[in-house]
């Protein structure tokens, strides 16, 4: 729920809402506050999700992080980010039973709308989960909003919770990124029809346990005549595309490249 960047005022809450920001579902949805409103203590970031097809706009390194966890689960179907309490009236009513003080413009007076930052809809229904850190649990202006946010979802019936950086997989965090880089060899000037040759032939020798996935990324370059690296590409857009299981929650991904090749995936809950 962060400070905007820009002055704030009943004519910028009406432009937002005729933009249909905090609204649509999937490719479709646009986020309340983008990596432009506001400036941020962390990195910013817009990456590109493939449960949804659009670019997501994350505000800080652990709210990344906690995208390609979700990005990656097979439970979750719909993931929006900056996602806000867009019934004001609601909200300040919260504020008022709680005696906090709700947060509004200081030069137009205008009430600010507060945003959870991941609505996800998941095969088991829809949570809200809100990105803290640690330290920050301790202020009490960051609590006062927190307990508006909790009381507003679960008066909307929604699953809301708190998720700290010491509760996110930061490591496989790391493996699924690098696992982005080649979701689609066609940036690697790979037409679909040797795409799927290469990819055929890559799962065949998979069969040999007595081969790494190194060896076998380098067999594909030379039958194929690829240029060096286009193998491990192939074995990270297998890898992404869940053709083949490793283990992402722990250690970095690319040293299965040269490890054992019974390593088997584990799926852990993030949300």
């Amino acid at each position: 729920m962060p400070r905007y960047l820009r002055s704030w005022d009943k004519s910028k809450y009406t432009k937002y809402l005729n933009e249909g920001r905090g609204q649509g579902e999937l490719s479709s949805y646009k986020p309340w506050i983008t990596v432009q409103s506001f400036p941020s203590r962390g990195m910013v970031s817009r990456v590109y999700g493939c449960k949804t097809n659009r670019i997501h706009h994350l505000l800080s390194s652990n709210e990344l992080c906690f995208f390609y966890t979700l990005d990656w689960s097979d439970s979750v179907i719909d993931i929006r980010e900056q996602y806000p309490l867009l019934d004001l009236e609601l909200a300040m009513q919260i504020a008022d039973k709680l005696e906090i003080r709700y947060p509004y413009d200081n030069i137009s007076g205008f009430p600010y709308v507060l945003t959870s930052d991941f609505m996800i809809t998941t095969t088991s229904g829809i949570k809200v989960r809100t990105i803290k850190m640690v330290s920050e649990l301790t202020k009490r202006r960051v609590l006062e909003k927190l307990a508006i946010e909790r009381k507003y979802w679960e008066m909307q019936g929604v699953d809301w919770a708190i998720i700290t950086d010491r509760e996110i997989n930061k490591q496989k965090a790391y493996n699924i990124e690098w696992l982005t880089q080649a979701r689609d060899l066609r940036d690697f000037a790979i037409d679909d029809d040797l795409a799927s040759m290469i990819t055929m032939r890559f799962l065949e020798y998979c069969t040999d346990l007595d081969m790494t996935y190194l060896d076998i990324a380098t067999r594909i370059e030379i039958e194929f005549n690829l240029s060096q690296g286009i193998g491990v590409c192939v074995f990270k857009y297998l890898t992404y595309k869940k053709k083949i299981a490793v283990n992402v929650d722990e250690g970095q991904l690319p040293n299965t490249l040269v490890s054992p090749r019974n390593a088997k995936t584990t799926m852990l809950g993030v949300i």
